[in-house]
């Protein structure tokens, strides 16, 4: 969330910001709303010392006729102030609806676009392999070899549902106790975050109200979380924390859920779009500085890129276009590794900061050196997210025969170096 101070003095600025992110928010309106919030404060406040004053009297008249008078003057001041709350409160409800749709600015570095599509490549690495046949896609592959079940897993979880078996099943352990070795000697603390969580932490994370189609909802009305940022940045809410242990560092093991509302007709089939996965968050809160944002946000970004390096998984880094930006985010990069049956690119993992827009919503502040309270800047990006992962792995190293050869880093965790068919059992008839 955006300071009101800061919109007031800078329409132009955050028009020009909702216009980039293809936002459509009323910010004239909201200015409008502002003015009379504050009037009416103002207004409110004249009153109750008024009233304040009243009652002072009151307390020091002896005449009973004088004393009857002032009774009846504050019974009038009571109403009035009583309809002022009411109307004020009528106000802050639609101040409030708006305030939480004013998107972040984004950094001048971010293109211009509409949608993922015009997202800008700004680096590449790895060789893509060159198959001397004709490469199988991970549904196939993985079908073959018993590591998965789509049918199954859609008449047990309907749409989108799997199950993931054997070697798959070693291979996503692999990863992640991979994964965790490597942030050991960075500074992170290793966390388990609920993934069932208030709506103040997804309002909080700026997901809501944007991206509330996309959120599974409960009857006790909590929401399923689609990413482990939203329950690490609530744990520090209404907090005031010791700048001395900026930055703060937490690398968030959880469950996510998505609806994949907006994904309608793509990826219907395999791994890619999947309803229920898992995934190693890196999450961020840091100093109030400009400068020292852009360093963590390459800095988490390097760290991620690091992690498909050692997978030896091709990949480009891309900038996010306005289009493809959330509310809160000011810049945003999505690394996507190299898919082999569909030659091009796929998301693997997004790197963002937020500035303070994440805090001041969750009021997470600190105190500088001089004393003066802020809110803290905050950042997040995956470490690495399963099953989609799989895909890129299983497809980038098979062979011929339909086996798969274990990326060297992961072998010492799997304990073979190659998955084959002579490894698993054969999958059982349905009934």
């Amino acid at each position: 969330m955006l300071d009101i101070k800061f919109i007031r003095e800078n329409k132009d600025i955050v028009k020009a910001a909702a216009t980039k992110k293809h936002i459509e928010v009323d910010v004239d309106r909201l200015i409008e709303l502002d003015e009379e919030r504050r009037k009416r404060i103002s207004t409110l406040e004249e009153k109750k010392a008024e009233q304040n004053t009243v009652s002072e009297e009151i307390a020091q008249i002896t005449d009973q006729g004088e004393r009857e008078h002032l009774i009846t003057k504050m019974k009038m001041l009571k109403d009035v102030i009583t309809g002022e709350e009411n109307d004020l409160r009528e106000v802050m409800k639609e101040w409030q609806y708006l305030m939480v749709r004013i998107p972040n600015i984004p950094d001048m570095s971010v293109p211009e676009g509409e949608s993922d599509a015009d997202n800008k490549e700004i680096r590449k690495w790895g060789e893509i392999r060159e198959f001397n046949f004709e490469p199988k896609d991970h549904i196939e592959l993985m079908t073959n070899l018993n590591m998965v079940d789509f049918e199954r897993g859609t008449k047990i979880a309907g749409f989108r549902g799997h199950i993931l078996k054997g070697d798959a099943v070693a291979l996503q352990s692999a990863l992640f106790q991979f994964v965790q070795d490597q942030f050991k000697e960075k500074g992170f603390t290793l966390t388990i975050v609920p993934s069932l969580l208030n709506k103040e932490s997804f309002i909080g994370t700026g997901i809501l109200p944007q991206s509330e189609e996309d959120l599974y909802k409960t009857q006790d009305d909590t929401y399923l979380a689609g990413t482990g940022e939203v329950g690490m940045m609530g744990y520090h809410m209404d907090e005031v924390l010791d700048r001395k242990d900026f930055p703060m560092k937490f690398l968030a093991y959880s469950p996510c859920f998505r609806r994949e509302a907006g994904s309608h007709g793509k990826d219907t089939k395999g791994l890619m779009r999947v309803h229920e996965f898992y995934k190693l968050e890196q999450i961020v809160i840091c100093e109030a500085s400009h400068e020292t944002s852009v360093k963590l946000h390459e800095e988490i970004t390097e760290n991620s890129e690091k992690i498909m390096q050692a997978l030896n998984i091709p990949y480009h880094v891309v900038i996010n276009s306005g289009g493809d930006l959330g509310l809160g985010q000011v810049k945003k990069y999505d690394i996507e590794g190299w898919v082999p049956s569909e030659k091009k690119y796929r998301e693997t993992h997004s790197s963002s900061y937020f500035h303070d827009f994440q805090t001041r919503r969750l009021n997470i502040k600190y105190k500088d050196e001089d004393g003066k309270s802020k809110f803290a800047h905050s950042l997040n990006n995956t470490a690495i997210a399963s099953p989609r992962i799989l895909i890129h792995i299983v497809e980038n190293n098979q062979n011929e025969d339909g086996s798969i050869n274990v990326p060297q880093v992961l072998q010492k965790y799997m304990g073979k170096d190659i998955i084959k068919n002579d490894d698993n059992k054969t999958q059982t008839s349905q009934t």
